[in-house]
């Protein structure tokens, strides 16, 4: 799709946006690889944040390569580390509009949040959005042989892939490459956090409780920290637009009401329970408790990687002692998925009593005598949402 887009006419500013290590900067290095013309790719990924004129230095250097009818590409990598960015590249992409300068621009950023927060203050109408999600089950499995269990255990960052047979230095690498350095340098260096260590605490405690629903009362309790619940609800927030942990919100058919409810934590990724859990391969197999979580958690993630890219949104539903673990509409369709794991014994009852207080499109069932939990993972969400 991205090589389709710079093979156009000038039009749009092209942004590659998604979470940490899915191969952002790699699809971008391989188009742009294929072009002929010339490409000038530079990245703002430093400790510290450059200065707001650093991404002027660079449009100028691309400006002076874009000549004739081919023009040239600009990629600036990690966009969302320059102050006042978005202001920046709409004053810069204006000027060469009126110009007529044949010089395309690609922006890739690992704060999703951010990158949006960007787009929509200052450069609206003038960009198209490429959102790269976790890597699935079925890119996991062709790219690097996983089975189901190792996608569970392992989850989907292809960086880590090639360390899971080393499943110490794999957790290590998770907590120090992935874990640390998103909430260091996408979350807190780049916004206002007045209580960072709840933040990381808050992380933690999403990946214990992935795939229940908490209260931000029962939350604030546990993390025993005098907060409130608007400060969690941003911080959870801010580490779903890291591309980490979510909260869902409970389906109420009116917005308002989704928005107050108590959220159902959800990791992104599997590997974050996995290595927050401390536990090893064989751990994870032998503890059925936890492993019934993970798996629920790989739906969840599935789903919520596809709410993240835009495809459909993802709620739960729960009502007098009935619980639906997965609503997702889609075009204003409902599909209930239940999740049938050691831990559910009455999967069909929420979905009944949800059926009878809504219209629903499609009711599905996941693991069980269900749809098997490998098949749902390898087919892409649209697919389940089709009619």
């Amino acid at each position: 799709m991205l090589a389709a887009r710079l093979g156009e006419p000038r039009r749009f500013v092209q942004v590659v946006a998604g979470p940490r290590q899915v191969g952002k900067s790699t699809l971008v290095q391989q188009v742009t690889g294929e072009l002929d013309v010339p490409v000038r790719y530079v990245s703002a990924d430093e400790p510290t944040l450059r200065a707001a004129d650093w991404i002027g230095q660079q449009w100028e250097a691309a400006r002076l390569e874009a000549t004739g009818k081919t023009g040239a590409v600009l990629v600036l990598d990690e966009i969302q580390k320059i102050p006042a960015w978005s202001g920046t590249v709409k004053r810069l992409w204006d000027e060469d509009t009126r110009k007529k300068r044949p010089l395309k621009v690609v922006l890739l950023g690992s704060a999703p949040l951010l990158i949006a927060r960007g787009l929509t203050e200052s450069l609206a109408g003038r960009f198209e959005t490429l959102r790269l999600p976790h890597w699935s089950f079925s890119e996991m499995r062709a790219g690097f042989g996983f089975n189901l269990d190792d996608y569970l255990c392992f989850g989907g960052y292809p960086g880590a892939a090639p360390l899971v047979r080393d499943p110490v230095r794999w957790s290590r690498y998770i907590s120090d490459s992935l874990i640390e350095t998103s909430i260091s340098r996408d979350v807190l260096l780049l916004t206002r956090v007045d209580k960072p260590a709840l933040l990381r605490r808050l992380f933690e405690l999403a990946c214990r409780y992935s795939g229940q629903v908490l209260s931000y009362t029962k939350m604030l309790g546990q993390l025993q920290d005098a907060g409130n619940a608007t400060t969690l609800a941003h911080y959870l927030e801010l580490l779903a637009g890291a591309g980490m942990v979510r909260g869902l919100p409970k389906y109420a058919g009116d917005m308002a009401r989704s928005r107050g409810s108590s959220p159902k934590l959800q990791v992104m990724n599997t590997a974050l329970m996995t290595v927050t859990a401390g536990l090893s391969p064989a751990d994870v197999r032998a503890d059925h408790e936890f492993f019934g979580r993970l798996v629920e958690s790989a739906i969840g993630a599935h789903l919520a990687n596809a709410a993240a890219a835009g495809e459909c949104e993802l709620y739960y539903w729960r009502d007098r002692g009935q619980e639906v673990d997965f609503v997702v509409r889609s075009r204003s369709r409902l599909v209930t998925i239940e999740v049938k794991s050691g831990r559910a014994p009455q999967a069909h009852a929420g979905t009944a009593a949800f059926a009878a207080a809504f219209k629903v499109r499609r009711t599905l069932l996941v693991g069980g005598d269900g749809i098997s939990v490998q098949e749902f993972l390898t087919q892409p969400v649209t697919h389940w949402l089709a009619d």
